[in-house]
């Protein structure tokens, strides 16, 4: 399965945000769309997702895709955990074959011992971009899409995260988008202007 997108362009409020974004995304690419603040990274993630449309261009799914929309692993870049649960339940919630246990085994590869159980609002910021990043490798995807997955880590904690992203990813297609300078040191790089 490749995921064309042709020329696509996104303005809010009258202001081009997103300019002519070419880039195709097959299974097994690692793509990092770097960008300043407001360049239309989150526009082009949202845009792939189909929870936006497009002002100009289109996006495709070509070869033997038999289904209209896509089953997308996804970080956004407000994390979306629901408060009230543990890290371990907010995990195993996306995906109905994992039970809480695995998912606290799973957070475990990231997350420091007995971090799984507690409150995800009880949780470093980091700490909860984690939990986000593994619920997005947990669900199975046709693609992974991460807006700014390790914005507030470490260098430790970023390392350690792509290491376990890199650990999981198989022959999913990921792409991430980034500042520039934070690009993966693997994959492809795609520049927004």
């Amino acid at each position: 399965m490749t995921i064309e997108v042709l020329n696509v362009s996104k303005n809010y409020g009258g202001k081009p945000y997103l300019k002519s974004a070419s880039l195709n995304i097959s299974s097994g690419s690692v793509i990092s769309v770097v960008g300043t603040k407001k360049s239309g990274k989150t526009a082009l993630l949202r845009i792939i997702m189909g929870l936006e449309e497009a002002d100009g261009g289109q996006v495709t799914l070509l070869g033997d895709y038999k289904y209209d929309r896509l089953n997308v692993g996804v970080v956004f870049q407000d994390d979306r955990l629901c408060p009230g649960f543990t890290a371990a339940q907010n995990v195993a919630m996306v995906n109905n074959r994992l039970s809480v246990r695995a998912a606290e085994e799973e957070l475990e590869k990231l997350l420091p011992a007995g971090t799984a159980d507690l409150p995800v609002e009880d949780l470093t910021p980091a700490q909860r971009r984690m939990v986000c990043i593994i619920r997005a490798c947990i669900i199975p995807s046709d693609v992974r899409l991460m807006d700014e997955p390790f914005a507030g880590m470490t260098k430790e904690e970023r390392e350690k995260s792509i290491a376990y992203i890199r650990s999981v990813l198989a022959n999913t297609p990921l792409v991430i988008t980034c500042l520039p300078g934070e690009e993966l040191p693997f994959g492809r790089t795609f520049h927004l202007s």
